[in-house]
């Protein structure tokens, strides 16, 4: 059963439209802000081993515990802002996950450097089939399981595959010429 499918039978409505806003709204849409971009890198690493519905919970509080996801704050983090993310109950308090989203912040400010953005270095290897990927991001980040960045990728329209071909978001994220569309 896909993603797209499956919201309709959620109960309680609360939890349906949890996964509604996420669905109709974000899931599979590009992103051309490096700092969300980050926030989604974030939140996929953080999803390894629990439901999606309790990173959808949580994103408010990742987002604060993690200045917005800005990229140079992250990177900066001393030992003592990673002890208080280790003590934030309102997010995933997991020190791989923890120590992951730091110096992937640190990476991504390289390939900044290096490529303009983190947009820009994303564009520059696509396409890439879904094994490409998972070597380069193994490669480059932390906490990147194949699993990780194949939900990664589709979240933000690199990968086809978000949305069942009958969706009407579908028809909707096609208007915003997600990159999967740009293959020959």
């Amino acid at each position: 059963m896909s993603y797209c499918s499956a919201i309709e039978r959620m109960q309680p409505e609360s939890r349906k439209e949890l996964h509604k806003n996420y669905h109709d709204n974000h899931y599979g849409f590009p992103i051309h802000n490096d700092n969300e971009l980050f926030g989604r890198l974030i939140m996929e690493i953080n999803q390894a081993g629990l439901s999606w519905e309790t990173i959808l919970k949580k994103e408010g509080s990742f987002r604060k515990a993690y200045d917005q996801f800005d990229i140079k704050k992250v990177a900066s983090y001393s030992e003592e802002d990673r002890e208080r993310l280790l003590n934030d109950p309102g997010i995933i308090r997991n020190k791989l996950k923890v120590n992951a989203a730091i110096e992937n912040a640190k990476t991504i400010i390289q390939l900044q450097q290096e490529f303009g953005s983190f947009e820009k270095w994303l564009e520059h290897h696509h396409p890439k089939t879904l094994p490409e990927w998972m070597k380069l991001f193994k490669k480059t980040f932390k906490f990147t399981g194949g699993e990780i960045v194949n939900e990664f990728l589709m979240s933000i329209g690199y990968l086809k595959g978000a949305h069942a071909e009958g969706c009407s978001v579908n028809d909707e994220i096609l208007k915003h010429n997600p990159m999967w569309k740009n293959l020959g």
